[in-house]
């Protein structure tokens, strides 16, 4: 585990190991998300990389009447 400062900005520094290993640029956005009292940073994907994500899902399902 690393640990940061926050900085009088509020800011943060991603730590070198943990940039490299998350293959993370400059200028490249993350979506910052509250759980409880821990804060987790996600790598926004553009839409092209979840092409193909759902390829061979069983659209087949059992719906109600009303929902045909």
């Amino acid at each position: 585990m690393e640990t940061v400062t926050v900085s009088p900005k509020f800011q943060v520094v991603i730590p070198k190991r943990v940039r490299e290993q998350m293959g993370l640029q400059p200028g490249q956005k993350l979506d910052v998300v509250q759980i409880g009292q821990r804060i987790e940073l996600i790598q926004q994907q553009p839409p092209q990389a979840l092409r193909g994500l759902l390829r061979g899902i069983d659209t087949k399902v059992e719906r109600e009447q009303d929902r045909v």
